[in-house]
């Protein structure tokens, strides 16, 4: 088995991803979760650069010697020594070397184009840039990993001096020479050929990174890897500038699992995946891309009833691993497509019998109402309840009498949101009001004034995301709308949906349906079932 470094420079050029922003608590909470699964370098960016950047490298050399960091290296990212500068003379240097960081990843120019135009040294001054910021770095007592920055283009430039800059930093000291594809515009076949050709040209461990300007980078990372190089950077679901960098999480799962005679992080680590990548979108406060590869909510989604009849009988028929092996989970999706192998295959979830005229009635309910503007496929938790109620085992923990809501501007400008719900809830009314940044803000506050008393789950529930999509938008202002709220607590995430011409109506029905369904999935019992459970108990004690 050989051995894969896989080093994460998500905390640096993750960071400069549109959108993506990472607090130094961030920062630290995350290379701790990178340690732990095994990686082996964590980039924490550019001490140089800013204030947060530099406190990153002190608080990570406390954790170490807490015994908080055990396995990763990590690394603080620099440029080569400005021109006609001396290295110890460089702020660059100094920031770089007062970072305290065991290894330091240079980046250097590979293309005359960019040494010329950009730099506007001479080549042989480049060379010299390249080998003296490594000699003196290596001197000072650090561990120094080489980033040939436009790699790819300028060996196709020119590939003799493109091997020339490589040659000095290997001189210098270098511990790895990475192969950047900067641009992200090369083929797997170019990164393969070079990559190879490289490795037998030079005496210490190739590496690669890839940009994913043409959704190849992950491919590209691979395809050097198979050429030799035996370290990938990368970042935690492909965040970065532009379109992004190599996604690790695909670059791990594909080399564990699909490809042989590769080893990398612990083994125990790629189940971890899918968590992983969620909670890099959590810290970035950024939704999670549905479709990614492995990870993503829609990986092991079936939605065809062919498909799904398909997978209840042997999973591999359109599923490429088991789930499972990175952490994520199968999911089979209802709507007009289905048949009833999606509905008999959800049923079982819900500890339904297999009944072929229950999945009928399901069927034709979902088709109905996906006919008036529902989708069921982001909103599990109003499906959940609709087999329920086409099983007729619903009973309702809450009675909805009426609610009001009103936005108004007071004397200040500011805008005002109250909104007022009235609920029966066994046999106690109660009529609540609350206040709220905006309307759906307001009904959720004075909902759970009401429902808590009784509920007190309830306390562990939140709404973490709101979306509204216009369905027949050729009717205007009279168009209905679909309003999908997503919720989570601390055991899950679930969606529910409404429809309705009026928003806040749609808004409504779909918060009803979130707070219905955690009360369900707790297995709290209606007031209903409360009633019935006591008879039984009354008639058991009566005849006995």
């Amino acid at each position: 088995m050989r051995r894969i470094q896989i080093y994460d420079t998500t905390l640096r050029d993750g960071s400069q991803g549109e959108g993506v922003h990472f607090s130094l608590q961030d920062k630290l909470l995350l290379a701790q979760r990178l340690d732990e699964l095994g990686f082996d370098f964590i980039e924490g960016g550019y001490p140089l650069s800013n204030e947060k950047d530099a406190q990153f490298f002190q608080r990570a050399a406390q954790l170490r010697q807490q015994g908080k960091l055990q396995q990763a290296a990590i690394c603080a990212f620099g440029m080569t020594r400005r021109r006609g500068m001396q290295p110890e003379e460089d702020p660059g240097m100094k920031a770089l070397l007062e970072s305290q960081a065991p290894v330091i990843t240079v980046v250097g120019k590979t293309s005359p184009l960019h040494v010329e135009h950009v730099l506007r040294v001479s080549l042989e001054e480049n060379l010299a840039m390249i080998q003296e910021t490594i000699d003196y770095l290596r001197r000072s007592g650090r561990r120094v990993i080489y980033d040939a920055e436009h790699f790819f283009d300028g060996w196709k430039e020119n590939a003799d001096y493109a091997l020339r800059t490589l040659r000095a930093a290997q001189e210098a000291g270098a511990e790895v020479l990475v192969l950047c594809d900067t641009n992200g515009g090369s083929m797997p076949e170019e990164v393969s050929h070079i990559t190879r050709t490289v490795v037998e040209q030079v005496d210490v461990p190739v590496g690669i990174h890839c940009h994913n300007d043409c959704d190849l980078a992950v491919a590209n990372s691979l395809a050097a890897v198979d050429a030799g190089a035996e370290q990938v950077q990368g970042t935690i679901n492909g965040f970065g500038e532009r379109c992004g960098n190599a996604d690790l999480i695909s670059v791990v799962a594909n080399l564990a699992l699909k490809k042989k005679g590769y080893q990398v992080l612990r083994p125990e680590s790629i189940p971890l995946l899918t968590e992983l990548s969620r909670y890099v979108y959590e810290l970035a406060n950024m939704n999670f891309r549905p479709n990614q590869p492995f990870v993503g909510q829609s990986a092991f989604a079936h939605k065809g009833g062919m498909h799904v009849h398909a997978v209840n009988r042997i999973t591999r028929s359109y599923e490429h691993i088991e789930p499972e092996q990175v952490g994520n989970t199968r999911r089979i999706l209802i709507s007009e497509l289905s048949g009833r192998s999606n509905i008999l295959a959800l049923a079982t979830r819900y500890n339904l019998e297999h009944d072929a005229e229950l999945a009928q009635r399901i069927l034709a309910e979902v088709v109905r109402l996906e006919n008036r503007g529902y989708q069921f496929e982001a909103a599990e938790g109003s499906f959940a309840l609709l087999v329920k109620r086409c099983a007729g085992t619903f009973a309702p923990h809450f009675e909805r009498i009426n609610y009001h809501v009103n936005v108004e501007t007071d004397q200040h400008g500011r805008t005002v949101t109250e909104a007022t719900v009235k609920v029966r809830v066994n046999g106690h009314i109660r009529h609540e009001v609350a206040e709220g940044d905006g309307p759906v803000n307001a009904l959720d506050a004075a909902l759970r004034k009401a429902l808590e008393p009784f509920y007190p789950q309830l306390k562990s529930m939140q709404l973490v995301d709101y979306k509204v999509r216009v369905i027949n938008s050729e009717a205007a202002t009279a168009a209905n709308v679909r309003v999908v709220i997503e919720s989570r607590d601390e055991e899950e995430t679930w969606g529910t949906v409404g429809v309705s011409e009026n928003i806040i109506e749609a808004s409504w029905l779909a918060l009803v349906d979130s707070f219905e369904y955690k009360l369900y999935k707790d297995q709290v019992p209606s007031p209903e079932e409360n009633t019935a459970g006591q008879g039984a108990q009354s008639v058991g004690s009566q005849g006995g």
